[in-house]
């Protein structure tokens, strides 16, 4: 195993996913960062719920719609792919960093 596919292993990210397909299909984008890092830039389309508050925004999204959670790095984004399968959602994708989403937009 090459260095990235063990980057991409320890932060979760999802191999062999069709982002661009994901969200061409109407995927829903989370960017999990803080406003203040969100209101900087983020992809076009996406949702800003930070990591903190989705446990309680659960309810408001749609367990059956694919999701892709993004942040700067890929760290929070795992943690929050990680807590929505927790909570009965499938169709979870993390995106890693919103730049490396962005471009599949």
């Amino acid at each position: 195993m090459g260095f990235l596919e063990s980057l991409k292993q320890i932060f979760g990210l999802t191999p062999g996913v069709d982002f661009e397909a994901l969200i061409a299909g109407g995927a829903k984008i989370i960017d999990v960062r803080s406003p203040g890092e969100f209101s900087g830039g983020h992809v076009k389309g996406s949702v800003n719920i930070p990591l903190g508050a989705l446990a309680g925004r659960v309810s408001k999204l749609k367990k059956d719609q694919a999701i892709i959670t993004c942040c700067a790095s890929g760290m929070r984004s795992r943690s929050a792919k990680a807590m929505l399968q927790s909570q009965g959602f499938t169709n979870v994708h993390n995106g890693g960093s919103w730049h490396s989403l962005n471009k599949y937009v």
